[in-house]
């Protein structure tokens, strides 16, 4: 039963899930470098235009078994992922954190994070839109409702980035060919103004754990150790796991030293 303190999180959920359509409209669109704000959906195979009614979350990629309804063209499952996605973030954020300004702070960094992930472990590539304007955002979000404070978003932005910075540096003397790129430094920029630059240091640490886990498995299954890795996928979730579990990882972590 529906009661009066979940019919937010309901609404919240349904917002997500039509919200993540669009997002996916950006995952598909922004490396593609076409226009994210008019032009109706098509088929990338076909080029048909989608009708609205197969364009419904999730429900129209079932209903369609996954497939173009024109051409047949196997729609993939990232689409109804995405979609998902969103939808359970949105109702996770309303329910911890209410019908607030801060919601749509902490959504807002979640969907850029989720986008961010997809493009970056497809294209190798973090659009300047995201990551540069998810640094303004951040800036604002900590003044009007994060509660970090402009300093600590601005030093999290400075040492986000510079840390970055400095690794590419030393990766690119050290083995000559480069490690990180330019859009893993933006993205640490945005990081850091939104989580705030004591959190920083352990989005790094995660995101390294994970891509490390990610290479030994591309070396177990035959990889030269020479395959470049997406880190920016790795560092968005991390990022994620941060914002929603990190001073309680923080206080894990102090309690065992």
């Amino acid at each position: 039963m529906l009661t009066p303190e979940l019919i937010p999180v309901a609404i919240a959920a349904v917002f997500g899930a039509v919200f993540g359509s669009f997002m996916n409209v950006l995952i598909y669109r922004l490396p593609r470098e076409k226009n994210v704000v008019t032009g109706r959906s098509k088929c990338p195979s076909c080029e048909k235009t989608i009708a609205p009614y197969d364009n419904v979350p999730v429900v129209g990629w079932l209903w369609l078994r996954g497939k173009c309804r024109a051409c047949g063209w196997r729609i993939p499952f990232r689409y109804p992922l995405v979609e998902i996605m969103s939808a359970v973030s949105a109702a996770l954020i309303v329910w911890g954190y209410g019908v607030t300004l801060e919601s749509v702070w902490v959504y807002a960094f979640v969907s850029i994070m989720i986008v961010i992930t997809f493009i970056d472990w497809e294209h190798q590539i973090i659009p300047d839109p995201l990551s540069l304007g998810g640094v303004v955002l951040g800036w604002i979000g900590s003044v009007v409702c994060l509660g970090i404070g402009f300093v600590d978003s601005l030093i999290g932005s400075v040492v986000g980035a510079g840390i970055v910075l400095a690794i590419a540096g030393l990766y690119r003397a050290v083995r000559k060919v480069h490690g990180m790129g330019g859009g893993d430094v933006k993205l640490m920029a945005m990081i850091g103004a939104f989580l705030g630059w004591k959190m920083v240091f352990p989005v790094l640490f995660i995101a390294a754990v994970l891509g490390s886990i990610y290479s030994l498995f591309l070396l177990r299954r035959g990889g030269d150790g020479q395959t470049t890795v997406a880190f920016g996928s790795f560092l968005a979730p991390a990022a994620c796991v941060m914002l929603f579990a990190g001073q309680r990882l923080v206080g894990l972590y102090l309690g065992l030293i």
